[in-house]
């Protein structure tokens, strides 16, 4: 199990060996055992190519220094919120 902080683990608790997960796994579930906080989910990415004008650009560049981002992850995180908010309309 994961601790509800998911900082630290109790190793002795959680640690289960290698046959003993197979047969918890052949018998139903294993998620009790599982740690969720490290998985990652693989995305397919589609480069694109776009021009902006480059005051536009600057302000970009300002705005994601401002919080302490890349530009491409900037602009990442206003297509999605402009999408969900476009959704929920």
């Amino acid at each position: 199990m994961v601790s509800s902080t998911n900082k630290h683990r109790n190793e002795d608790k959680d640690k289960i060996s290698a046959e003993a997960f197979d047969e918890l796994f052949e018998k139903g579930d294993v998620t009790p055992h599982l740690d969720f906080s490290t998985v990652k989910v693989h995305v397919p990415m589609q480069r694109i190519n776009i021009d902006i004008p480059k005051p536009v650009l600057n302000r970009i560049d300002n705005e994601a220094s401002r919080i302490g981002v890349t530009r491409t992850a900037i602009i990442k995180m206003w297509l999605s919120e402009r999408l969900k908010n476009t959704n929920r309309a």
